[in-house]
């Protein structure tokens, strides 16, 4: 009798909380436990890039920022690049008063999209 209370003893201290206020009597199947947070790791597939990309998102991929470097020479140089990175390509010709061409642009997204998947 005493080895029985001193198991249930050991028992209480290694239990968690909520176990301990099973009954000794329930099956041990009653007791719940929580499962395993889903896989999150896995991310969705990417995007292609576009003329809706943000300028900050392709200035933060090497191989977006060649792209960029070679249809649009100086936009990730230009001085006023803090001003503009939240804004897309398709932002910056509209607000470019033409100097940023639809051509140009079309270029760009063109070599983006042909980049492999980011």
């Amino acid at each position: 009798m005493l080895l029985r209370q001193c198991c249930a003893g050991l028992l209480l201290l290694t239990l968690p909380a909520a176990a301990q206020d099973t009954p000794a009597s329930a099956p041990a199947s009653t007791t719940t436990t929580a499962s395993p947070p889903a896989d999150t790791t896995a991310s969705p597939p990417a995007e292609p890039y576009s003329r809706n990309t943000p300028v900050e998102k392709l200035a933060a991929d090497p191989a977006a920022v060649a792209v960029l470097n070679k249809d649009l020479p100086g936009l990730l140089t230009a001085p006023e690049f803090a001003i503009f990175k939240s804004m897309s390509l398709k932002q910056l010709q509209q607000a470019s008063g033409g100097d940023l061409s639809e051509v140009d642009v079309a270029k760009a997204e063109a070599d983006l999209q042909a980049l492999p998947a980011h």
